[in-house]
């Protein structure tokens, strides 16, 4: 498994655990929609398609992935 995909996991779990992280802007992002919670998506990031558009395709596949295949992970 790709580091990136336990990064947005590592992410995403401490967001729901306590709404806030010191996670890159990327990261953060990915793990919002990982979620599918945008109020965890970046101050600066008011539009849901500018943010899901920060992330290249890659971190957008890893996003799809988790959703998919390793929820069990976060919840």
């Amino acid at each position: 498994m790709a580091w990136e995909i336990d990064k947005i996991i590592e992410v995403a779990k401490q967001l729901e655990r306590t709404g806030s992280t010191g996670a890159s802007t990327g990261e953060r992002i990915a793990a919002a929609f990982v979620l599918n919670r945008m109020e965890f998506l970046p101050d600066s990031y008011s539009d849901v398609v500018e943010a899901w558009d920060r992330l290249d395709p890659e971190w957008q596949y890893y996003v799809k992935r988790i959703k998919a295949d390793f929820m069990h992970r976060i919840e």
